[in-house]
């Protein structure tokens, strides 16, 4: 089993933690990752984009001239897709982008994710993560402490709005709850700060 240190708020070592193999030591998958990168991806996508075809246009219901002797090229409608104002061809239309992954691949990506960021040295322990305000001045002193202050996930057991506004002005900070952590986020984010309590609670619900 991997054992980390943990550190308080000021940057100092507390302690250290023993995780599980099974979700801080699983073998590399980027098969895994990848498929449940992907299908995160396409199920945000809202699929709400439309485009109106020449019969969803308004207009040209009339042929605009005679078919023949006016010495200008035959047209049926003003609607035609050649004229402005006319249908689209072949554009979008509402579609549905969502597709479900079984649930041991989800989880077998998400602990290949995270035993990627301990392996890497990435994964920084802390025993609580409390703010005397809610400031963003007071989460970047905290940060640079643990010199985890560029592209970072924060990882918490509950929501913690203080600890969100704080965070929330920090460029390429992010901060979650355990319930809620996903492969896109690991992924997407170099360093990754989690509260003792957040690590009980993936090892409660992954292992």
């Amino acid at each position: 089993m991997p054992t980390v240190a943990v550190y308080n708020v000021e940057g100092q070592r507390v302690g250290e933690i023993t995780l599980k193999d099974e979700i801080f030591a699983a073998p590399r998958n980027d098969a895994a990752v990848h498929q449940v990168v992907v299908a995160q991806l396409a199920n945000r996508r809202q699929g709400t984009v439309d485009t109106k075809t020449r019969a969803e246009v308004s207009g040209g219901g009339r042929k605009p001239w005679r078919q023949k002797g006016t010495g200008r090229a035959r047209q049926g409608s003003i609607r035609s897709p050649l004229w402005v104002g006319g249908g689209t061809v072949f554009g979008p239309h509402p579609k549905d982008y969502d597709y479900r992954i079984p649930k041991k691949v989800r989880r077998l990506a998400l602990c290949s994710a995270l035993s990627a960021k301990t392996g890497e040295g990435n994964l920084t322990v802390v025993d609580q993560l409390t703010l005397p305000e809610a400031k963003t001045r007071a989460m970047a002193k905290v940060l640079s402490n643990l010199k985890a202050l560029d592209k970072t996930l924060i990882v918490l057991r509950d929501p913690d709005p203080a600890v969100r506004r704080a965070a929330g002005n920090l460029p390429g900070v992010w901060t979650t709850e355990a319930d809620s952590l996903n492969v896109v986020d690991l992924v997407n984010h170099a360093k990754v700060v989690i509260t003792r309590d957040a690590v009980s609670r993936l090892e409660e619900v992954l292992g």
